[in-house]
C-alpha cells in the first residue's frame, strides 16, 4: 500500500447543539477530493474521535466513505484502548471499503505501557486486522511517546505498513527510516505512480461499457496479467516472463512499486525537514484548512527543488504551529471556516475561540487561502 503525499485528518462537523452535521461532512470530503491530496484520514485526533459514541464513529465512517472520490486513499482511525475494540472498529471500516487502519497508541494506563505491551498490542491487531495498519503516535495528546526501538521492531510485521509520527522529532523520524530501510515490500500504483488499493481495483474491475470482467482471484492478491503478456497472448504467442510490468484491470493500468516501512509525519511546521530525512508524506491537521499549501511543500520537495520547498514551508510554518499546534481543533476549525470549508464548533470540553484569537488566525491565514 502506497502512502506517499499529503493526507488531511478531517474534522467532524457539529451543529451548534453538538450533534454531528453529516451534510457538512459530505461537503468537506467532496471538496478535499478535488484537491491534490493523496488521501483522507477519517477520525484521527482532529476528527474528535474520542468525543464520539461508537455509533457516531460508525456513522461518520459511512458518511465520509460515501462522499470520497474513488481515487483517494481512505484511512480509518480505529484505535481504541483495547485490542478487541480496535479490531471491531477496524473490521467495520474494512466492510465499508476503507483502505488502511490508523491505530493510535494505547495510553490511558501509561505506566503499564511498556515495550512488551505495545509489541503485543500492535502485533495482535496486525495479525487479525483485515486492513493494513499504521501506528499513530501523538505524545502531545496522549502523554505517551512510543520509543523508536519499538516501532523498528514492529516494522518487521508484514501488516504493519507504516507510522504517523506526530511528535515533531525529526531525529526520531531519521532513526526509524534508517533502521527500517532494509524492509522491502511491493505496492500497486498507477502508471503515474499514484496509489492503487484493492477497493480501487475492485471498482476498476466492475464491468462498464461492455468491459471485461476480471477474476476475483486477481483482486485477492494473485498477480494481474501484464499488458504486454495480454497482447502477446492475443497474437498467439506464449507470454514472456520478462515483459513489461504494466498490468490492466478494466481501464486501470497499474504497475508494482517497491516501498519500505512508510514513515509519515504530523507536524506541518517541520514537513520539509522530515521529508529530507526520509519521511514519505504527512497526515497534517493544518492540511484540513490549507490542503493545497501543504501539498505544495511536498510537491516541491518531490521535484527536487529544495529552495522552493523551503519557501513553501516558510509560508505555512508560523500558522501551522500556532493554529494546529497551540490552538488545536477549535483553531483548525476556525481556519477552515476562514478558507471556505465548514469548521464550526468543537465539542465540550473545547471552548469557542475568543474574538482576539479569531483575528489572529485571520491574519496568519490571510495569504494561505486555498
Amino acid at each position: 500500500m502506497l502512502l506517499h503525499g499529503i493526507l488531511p485528518p478531517i474534522t467532524t462537523p457539529f451543529y451548534p447543539d453538538g450533534e454531528v452535521y453529516y451534510k457538512k461532512l459530505e461537503a468537506n470530503v467532496e471538496r478535499y477530493s478535488r484537491t491534490p491530496v493523496s488521501g483522507i484520514v477519517v477520525l484521527g485526533s482532529t476528527g474528535e474521535a474520542l468525543m464520539l459514541s461508537d455509533q457516531e464513529r460508525r456513522d461518520v465512517f459511512k458518511c465520509a466513505r460515501a462522499a470520497a472520490s474513488p481515487n483517494k486513499v481512505l484511512i480509518a482511525g480505529t484505535g481504541i484502548e483495547s485490542a478487541i475494540e480496535t479490531l471491531r472498529l477496524t473490521e467495520y471500516a474494512a466492510e465499508l471499503g476503507y483502505d488502511v487502519a490508523m491505530v493510535r497508541t494505547p495510553h490511558y494506563y501509561k505506566k503499564q505501557m511498556q515495550p512488551e505491551n505495545m509489541l503485543a498490542f500492535y502485533r495482535t491487531v496486525a495479525d487479525r486486522s483485515p486492513l493494513p495498519v499504521i501506528i499513530y503516535n501523538f505524545p502531545q495528546a496522549t502523554g505517551y511517546d512510543i520509543p523508536a526501538e519499538v516501532v523498528i521492531e514492529l516494522a518487521e510485521h508484514p501488516n504493519l505498513v507504516g507510522i504517523k509520527e506526530s511528535s515533531g522529532d525529526v531525529e526520531k523520524v531519521r532513526k526509524m527510516v534508517e533502521a527500517t530501510r532494509h524492509i522491502k515490500r511491493s505496492a500497486t500504483v498507477t502508471e503515474a505512480f499514484d496509489a492503487v488499493t484493492p477497493r480501487m481495483l475492485a471498482a476498476a474491475a466492475t464491468p462498464s461499457d461492455g468491459g471485461d470482467l476480471v477474476p476475483v482471484g486477481t483482486l485477492a492478491g494473485e498477480s494481474i496479467r501484464p499488458l504486454a503478456e495480454q497482447n502477446t497472448a492475443r497474437a498467439g504467442h506464449p507470454p514472456n516472463p520478462s515483459s513489461s510490468a504494466v498490468s490492466v484491470v478494466g481501464k486501470l493500468k497499474t504497475r508494482p512499486k517497491e516501498v519500505g516501512f512508510q514513515v509519515l509525519v504530523g507536524a506541518a511546521h517541520k514537513l520539509h525537514a522530515s521529508l529530507d530525512v526520509g519521511a514519505v508524506g504527512a497526515i497534517l491537521a493544518f492540511g484540513c484548512a490549507a490542503p493545497t499549501a501543504c501539498y505544495e511543500v511536498y510537491a516541491a520537495w518531490k521535484e527536487g527543488d529544495a529552495e522552493l520547498a523551503h519557501t513553501k514551508q516558510e509560508r505555512i510554518a508560523t500558522a501551522a504551529q500556532r493554529v494546529g499546534g497551540d490552538l488545536g481543533v477549535p483553531g483548525i476549525k476556525y481556519a477552515m471556516d476562514f478558507n471556505g470549508y465548514y469548521g464550526g464548533s468543537a465539542r465540550l470540553p473545547f471552548l469557542p475561540l475568543t474574538g482576539k484569537l479569531k483575528s489572529e488566525i485571520e491574519r496568519m491565514m490571510a495569504d494561505i487561502r486555498n
